[in-house]
């Protein structure tokens, strides 16, 4: 940047934008300083959006669930509770990234540590804090013990980085000490490094599984039958482990597995024109019939162990390898799958009347928690609910209510005839008619 060339940029008018905290994060975290920049107002925003919010919003999910239910935080201790595999998991992730940070600072590397720290903040809040949200919810104390300690420890190692918004969030969850920067540089110690694999496994089982529910266009709410997951020996103990989380992110009643992708459809081989064509030239629709002939689950075999496969082309032996050939895979009828290598997920499609109306109910809460929202409610409050609409949505909450009741803290529930110009939420599930009102008790 050159003043005599018009290019700079004035410094307070970003402070004052974006705060100094953004800034610092910006020039700590983006590149690497020998890399030099390339300084824009645009990536900056992007920069507090994905990092800067994401944190303040797991803090502010916190403080909100901890008012809501008078949790006294000076009373958390991790030793107090009974951690579950997420708080374990947790807890080491924090560790880990505990290390990373002490061990690259010591070397005057800030952006690794920035980074190692963004990348923990985006598993804390789209993975613990969202898987959490029940237990919060519930008031569940291993649930805010974790979440406070991860917390603290964050705002500790982010006080280098953002010292503002690290003093804020110590300050308000601790008083132990007059400022964050008054205290000890965390300590790695506990990790459970099995574990962490157990959930990366897990997390990328469902990973596959949603993107098989993506492809099938059916929504998330909707429960399904089974998925039938890829996996053995340690694979598959790791996901058994944690087989609730699996079963709930991808909102199915049960998990089936299988040692091989191949068993999860028919594969079928076709020849890469782009490979062969020059190789073949004006043989090549006699290669392409001879791959076609070939039996995808020995194709498979073969290339899983790093072998060959042969093909006979006007009388002379050709060899090919994995680049020659587009594989694919075609699932059994009334499933749907994704797969990457030898890892993939089947998801059974068939919806039958038990799986419908649980996935009404389900749709249901979402329309009144969102009815809840537009009527500017506390998380906290108790409400009278009326529901009238399609009677076969009414049967799903009726068979639902006790569901009903606990996701929307509905302390009664009447199925009454709203008159036109009512103060509620119209809306429609699978075409049918529903219409809401809440009354905060």
């Amino acid at each position: 940047m050159s003043k005599s060339r018009g290019n700079i940029v004035e410094p307070w008018d970003v402070i004052d934008t974006f705060g100094a905290d953004a800034f610092r994060w910006y020039l700590f975290a983006s590149k690497y300083p020998w890399d030099g920049y390339r300084f824009s107002v645009e990536s900056l925003g992007e920069a507090v959006h994905q990092f800067r919010l994401q944190l303040w919003n797991t803090y502010r999910v916190y403080v909100m669930y901890a008012n809501a239910n008078g949790i006294d935080s000076g009373a958390l201790a991790l030793d107090s509770v009974e951690l579950t595999d997420l708080d374990r998991w947790a807890l080491s992730r924090l560790h880990a990234t505990v290390a990373t940070v002490d061990e690259t600072l010591a070397d005057f590397d800030a952006t690794t540590g920035a980074r190692a720290i963004s990348e923990f903040v985006d598993d804390l809040s789209n993975w613990y804090v969202r898987r959490s949200r029940r237990r919060f919810w519930d008031g569940d104390s291993a649930a805010f013990a974790t979440l406070h300690h991860i917390l603290v420890t964050t705002a500790k190692l982010l006080a280098p980085y953002t010292p503002f918004i690290a003093d804020e969030i110590y300050g308000n969850l601790t008083g132990t000490v007059e400022s964050v920067h008054l205290t000890d540089f965390p300590v790695a110690s506990h990790r459970e490094p099995e574990l962490e694999q157990a959930m990366a496994v897990a997390r990328e089982t469902v990973r596959l599984g949603l993107a098989a529910r993506s492809q099938s266009k059916i929504k998330l709410r909707q429960p399904l039958h089974a998925a039938v997951v890829v996996a053995s020996g340690a694979e598959r103990e790791a996901i058994e482990r944690l087989a609730g989380i699996v079963r709930d992110e991808l909102n199915v009643r049960e998990l089936r597995f299988v040692s091989q992708a191949d068993e999860l459809g028919e594969i079928e081989i076709k020849a890469n024109y782009r490979t062969l064509g020059p190789r073949f030239g004006p043989q090549m629709p006699l290669a392409a019939a001879a791959v076609a002939g070939l039996s995808g689950a020995d194709v498979a075999n073969a290339l899983r162990e790093g072998r060959t496969i042969g093909i006979n082309v006007g009388g002379v032996d050709h060899t090919l390898t994995a680049d020659d050939l587009l594989i694919s895979m075609q699932p059994p009828e009334g499933y749907q799958v994704e797969r990457e290598g030898q890892h993939g997920v089947a998801l059974e499609l068939e919806i039958d009347e038990s799986l419908r109306i649980e996935g009404w109910a389900r749709e249901i809460v979402h329309a009144v928690q969102s009815t809840r929202r537009d009527a500017d409610l506390d998380v906290s409050d108790r409400i009278k609910l009326v529901l009238d609409g399609a009677d076969e949505l009414l049967g799903a909450a009726r068979a639902y209510e006790t569901y009903l009741s606990g996701e929307t803290l509905a302390q009664s529930i009447a199925y009454e005839v709203l008159a036109n110009g009512f103060a509620g939420t119209s809306t429609q599930v699978d075409g049918l008619d529903l219409r809401i009102a809440v009354t905060r008790v």
